[in-house]
């Protein structure tokens, strides 16, 4: 990682619901990480969690329900449900102190001042709903282009009908590059960057093995040349031996073009080799969020933990003895008196706790 402490992206409070007859389901829930220059960040935690939703929001597949996503410092990302929230408990609340109010033959002029104190709040949110469409519709394509994904399964996520040249060049045609030559070029020479040959271009890609598939998936997010990669699981759907070479892959990548990486997995040993800073989610919460090294060293919620005792090790003698620890919220956590919030342990070091956990956490580090 380049020495950089330029915030690149910034996922601010982000929310991301989903109706389900008349409730909500949370996949992510008011999660905020920021991703720096030059680095490889690590978004981790099991099946559901919210992970490839949070990506999904971050590059605008969804638009978000509330929070805000940050690229390079302008807004390409708002979410309105927050401010709609808050004029709703802002009328509620209005409304319960207009009644105590008569109940107790308040004076007029009390009553006139939680009616203004109503109509400022509402106003105010209006204003930030507004602004948040604006920035929603304005958001500068070519700004947004410089993210790019990959997607975790290679063959869902490439056209059966395209050509493996007309699938690279894509991004380069809707941009409204239009010279054959000059693409043709760009796409020759992103094939072999990625491990392919010019051959491979007018292919299809049933032709293909998984690996293969994936470096295509690559091939056409780096043409675009972004300053940002959301890698997806990119790996889950590999064979091991194919894993390490795409890992590698990503790693000259990232070298050779000055790119950021924000890498998706499950699998914590991967992530551990592949990232600087490592964020952990579990139930579309981030619990935890510290430098790679400093989290396997120093694991502090309950679900790190229990990520970190699944990880086998290829040593007969430590696995029969390996025990894994089970994660059970309702019995690791009490919050029904004293709610828990994001908070910063120690230098760079966040877990998401309560006032006593924090406390508890502090001494262990210790």
């Amino acid at each position: 990682m380049e020495n950089n402490n330029e915030v690149l992206l910034k996922v601010d409070h982000l929310c991301q619901y989903f109706r389900l007859g008349h409730k909500d389901m949370k996949a992510v829930d008011d999660v905020s990480f920021e991703i720096r220059k030059g680095e490889t960040f690590g978004l981790v935690g099991e099946s559901g969690c919210g992970k490839t939703t949070t990506g999904r929001s971050i590059i605008k597949l969804y638009n978000i329900t509330s929070g805000n996503v940050y690229f390079k410092g302008q807004r390409i990302g708002a979410g309105t449900r927050s401010y709609k929230d808050a004029i709703t408990s802002a009328r509620i609340e209005a409304k319960k102190k207009i009644k105590a109010l008569k109940a107790a033959n308040g004076e007029q002029a009390e009553i006139e001042k939680v009616k203004k104190e109503l109509a400022c709040a509402i106003a105010e949110n209006k204003e930030l709903i507004r602004l948040a469409k604006i920035d929603n519709k304005a958001a500068d394509r070519k700004l947004v282009t410089q993210i790019q994904m990959i997607f975790q399964d290679p063959i869902a996520s490439l056209d059966p009908r395209m050509t493996v040249r007309d699938i690279i060049a894509e991004g380069l045609v809707i941009n409204g590059i239009t010279d054959k030559d000059y693409i043709n070029e760009k796409v020759y020479e992103i094939l072999e960057m990625v491990g392919l040959v010019r051959e491979h271009a007018d292919r299809y890609p049933h032709e293909f093995s998984g690996g293969q598939r994936q470096r295509i998936g690559i091939a056409r997010a780096v043409i675009m040349q972004p300053e940002m990669i959301i890698a997806d699981e990119p790996i889950s759907a590999l064979d091991v031996s194919i894993q390490a070479q795409v890992i590698n892959l990503l790693n000259d990548l990232r070298e050779r073009l000055g790119l950021t990486i924000m890498f998706i997995a499950h699998d914590l040993s991967v992530v551990k080799y592949f990232s600087d800073r490592i964020g952990v989610m579990y139930f579309g919460k981030m619990v935890e969020l510290a430098d790679s090294d400093e989290l396997f060293k120093n694991p502090l919620h309950p679900y790190t933990k229990s990520l970190l005792s699944a990880i086998p090790l290829p040593d007969p003698i430590y696995e029969k003895q390996r025990t894994r620890i089970h994660y059970n919220p309702i019995a690791e956590h009490d919050y029904s008196v004293d709610a828990p919030s994001f908070r910063e342990i120690t230098p760079g070091h966040f877990v998401y706790c309560n006032d006593a956990e924090e406390k508890n956490y502090k001494q262990q580090i210790k």
